[in-house]
């Protein structure tokens, strides 16, 4: 396994991350374990979940809500390996349908940490990511409460995901008024079908020094050999993308079949190329996904190739505002 550190600070994490969205979901928890197990064989240590994991959002909350972050507690709980994975969990989403049981008030914040330390079956977050931005509630009472957090020993780093360049600006400025280390990562939509963040996020985050963690590095399954998968008779929920992308994907798959390499290898190898990246979140729904998965850390991509796949998969023109002014 290849780790790379997060950003600016000392903590170090595999260059492949455990997505656990599925856990719960689509994985049952016997295969869960499985894949957790697997994942810390092969050396995986950054296992990456979030409080609304693991079920429907409405309207069954008692059988949807924290259902990924409670296999993962189970798990943990058989002991030796809580201290060998770096743990991230996620804060905004939903947990109720009362008026304060979602968002990034304080009071929420509070809450939502101590439901997440119980399910998890731990004393700490290695990482408490806000799951989305709160434009509502002002920087003063997040930077309070998560200091308060890491004051406490109960989380370590703090992250964003899905904040805009701007954001993660505004948050960095905020938290240097205090004295406060503030973000340590991002975690974004980010592959080669959906490369926005190269205008600003990305370099917000070289700027700060955040870690980059991709989500949806397959975008969904699109560039995990969907052409190739519909002609084995494989349905998918993408079929319409399928069909507005089919020339793209024609190319994409064929220049896989030239490099000898799964089309997933070379989308998730596309990713590790990026030195702004420190790990793609994997999301597999069995332990053969996973260990097929590990193989794309040794794809090498040549100068030739990466300029065919910005042909096929044209990104924004690159950094903002030279991707579109003078």
């Amino acid at each position: 396994m290849q780790y790379a550190h997060l950003g600016r600070t000392g903590l170090q994490v595999s260059r492949l991350g455990l997505g656990t969205m599925n856990f719960g979901m689509v994985t049952d928890e016997p295969t869960s374990f499985e894949i957790m197990d697997e994942a810390l064989k092969q050396g995986v240590i950054h296992f990456d979940t979030a409080d609304v994991y693991g079920g429907p959002q409405k309207p069954d909350i008692e059988k949807g809500y924290g259902v990924s972050e409670e296999i993962i507690g189970r798990w943990l709980a058989q002991g030796g390996r809580r201290e060998h994975i770096v743990l991230a969990t996620k804060v905004y989403q939903p947990m109720d349908f009362g008026p304060n049981d979602r968002k990034l008030s304080a009071y929420h914040i509070r809450k939502a940490c101590e439901d997440s330390l119980r399910r998890l079956q731990t004393d700490h977050i290695d990482l408490y990511q806000m799951h989305h931005i709160d434009r509502r509630t002002p920087w003063e009472e997040i930077w309070q409460a998560m200091e308060l957090l890491v004051q406490q020993g109960k989380v370590l780093y703090v992250g964003s995901s899905n904040f805009a360049g701007w954001d993660i600006a505004t948050a960095q400025s905020e938290a240097k008024a205090r004295h406060f280390m503030g973000l340590a990562s991002e975690q974004s939509l980010y592959n080669l079908t959906a490369r926005t963040i190269e205008l600003e996020v990305i370099p917000a985050c070289k700027h700060y020094g955040l870690g980059l963690f991709p989500w949806s590095p397959l975008g969904g399954g699109l560039l995990g050999g969907a052409l190739q998968k519909a002609k084995e008779g494989r349905r998918s929920s993408k079929s319409k993308e399928i069909e507005k992308l089919r020339p793209q994907l024609e190319a994409y798959e064929n220049l896989c079949k030239e490099l000898g390499e799964k089309p997933s290898d070379v989308a998730m190898a596309w990713l590790l190329h990026n030195p702004a990246v420190t790990a793609p979140i994997m999301g597999p729904r069995t332990k053969e996904q996973l260990t097929e998965g590990l193989h794309a850390l040794d794809v090498k991509l040549s100068e030739d190739t990466l300029k065919r796949l910005d042909e096929i998969w044209p990104g924004p023109g690159g950094e903002a505002p030279q991707a579109y002014a003078w």
